[in-house]
């Protein structure tokens, strides 16, 4: 907030007219904010179950049987009964401060914690046992404007504070707060339940495939042993470039988002994942999926400035098609206009995007070259969507929603968990 106050002489109006006076003075108010720390023995004690609370600032979303984990950014992880998509419950909140993405095998949870790892017995989803953490995962989970974490102790919570800066415009000079403000590293019934392995959404950056769970971070995509779920084993981390986003499992591939282009890596050495092919795009935020002849890559403006080091390349928002029938050289096969697309998902030729204010847009993506829009849900602003079994279930600021889309000219809201926006 700026208020400047012009001290004028009804006498000498004609000569301040003339020449400024040397007394206005620019009054400028900051917010930032403070860290709450406490002792990283005492945040790991405190990682178990709690009674529901309300979604509030919902995140990344996975699916494991009858449940919905659901991230509440950098607060934790929902857990939600959705054995009847027509009624489903809060169940649970397990507190893990700094958390973003998640991931789970059988009866385990996996989940950052900050730089570091949480390994989560979930047998019982209302009694969660905490059982390992797995330091420096995420070496570059930090904060900006050159505040830097107290590394032996955790952040559990940021108390808002405003400060207020005076300065005569005399000396030309432009106020500076003299402290930093703190950002987050940032910063989707009528069937039944069917899935017996996890889901995760395409905004994820966590993945699990058969004996392996795989994470990227900013740079580097790493794996580990979960042969032993609650004993995860590191075994290699790779360079795979710069501002990456997102991870997608298809079959033996992993596709990786990143704010320049798809890179698709190979598993058939599952310890040590090896580059396949690459497609390349302007700078954008990214999320992929894939089938096994097409990739799906949203790509979206986040400004007038490119968030890649060195841009500045005028911005779309739109989603590429691109052919991986072969995998060595993907290719550009169409490119379809869109207003601020984000996740995705596909079932068969339908195709479900989360295009923020415009809406959930679910397509028939039978013939790539023309992609057919069949139906927009434009009451909710979507983050991301797993669709299956004739359920879609999204993430949105509103809420998660689930609708029934057996009958594709007859979609149904069937369910709604609300945010509640304190």
């Amino acid at each position: 907030m700026k208020k400047i106050t012009l001290c004028l002489s009804v006498i000498f109006l004609g000569v301040c007219l003339l020449q400024s006076c040397v007394k206005d003075t620019l009054k400028t108010t900051y917010t930032y904010y403070t860290p709450v720390y406490k002792s990283k023995a005492e945040v790991l004690q405190s990682i178990k179950s709690a009674p529901p609370s309300a979604l509030q600032n919902t995140g990344k979303i996975f699916l494991y049987g009858q449940y919905i984990f659901i991230n509440e950014i950098n607060k934790g992880v929902h857990i939600i009964d959705n054995s009847n998509p027509l009624a489903p419950r809060n169940i649970s909140f397990i507190a893990i401060p700094g958390n973003i993405d998640l991931a789970v095998k059988n009866t385990t949870l996996y989940a950052d914690l900050y730089t570091d790892m949480g390994t989560i017995d979930i047998t019982d989803p209302q009694n969660v046992v905490f059982k390992k953490i797995t330091t420096n995962v995420f070496p570059e989970r930090d904060y900006s404007n050159g505040f830097r974490p107290d590394s032996t102790k955790y952040i559990v919570d940021w108390v808002k504070q405003e400060t207020t800066d005076k300065r005569s415009l005399v000396d030309n000079g432009q106020p500076s707060p003299g402290l930093w403000l703190a950002s987050s590293s940032q910063v989707s019934g009528t069937a039944t339940t069917k899935a017996i392995t996890g889901v995760g959404g395409s905004m994820a950056r966590f993945t699990i495939v058969n004996n392996y769970l795989y994470t990227v971070g900013q740079s580097n995509l790493s794996a580990f042993n979960i042969s032993v779920p609650a004993e995860p084993v590191k075994e290699n981390v790779k360079p795979i470039g710069w501002n990456i986003e997102t991870i997608y499992p298809v079959k033996d591939k992993l596709f990786i988002g990143g704010q320049t282009g798809m890179f698709i890596y190979s598993l058939s050495n599952p310890s040590s994942p090896s580059l396949l092919g690459s497609f390349s795009h302007a700078c954008f935020r990214d999320p992929v999926i894939a089938d096994d002849q097409y990739a799906y890559v949203t790509l979206r403006a986040t400004g007038n400035t490119s968030p890649c080091w060195g841009g500045g390349a005028a911005q779309r928002n739109e989603l590429d098609v691109v052919n991986i029938s072969n995998i060595l050289q993907p290719s550009l096969v169409k490119i379809y206009d869109m207003a601020e697309p984000k996740g995705l998902s596909k079932d068969g030729d339908l195709l479900f995007i989360c295009d923020g204010k415009a809406g959930l847009k679910i397509y028939n993506a039978a013939n790539v070259q023309d992609i057919k829009l069949l139906k927009t849900i434009n009451n909710i602003n979507p983050f991301d969507v797993i669709c299956q079994f004739g359920i879609v279930i999204v993430v949105a600021d509103e809420g998660i929603y689930q609708y029934d889309y057996s009958n594709i000219n007859n979609i149904k809201l069937i369910s709604k968990v609300p945010v509640d926006k304190l």
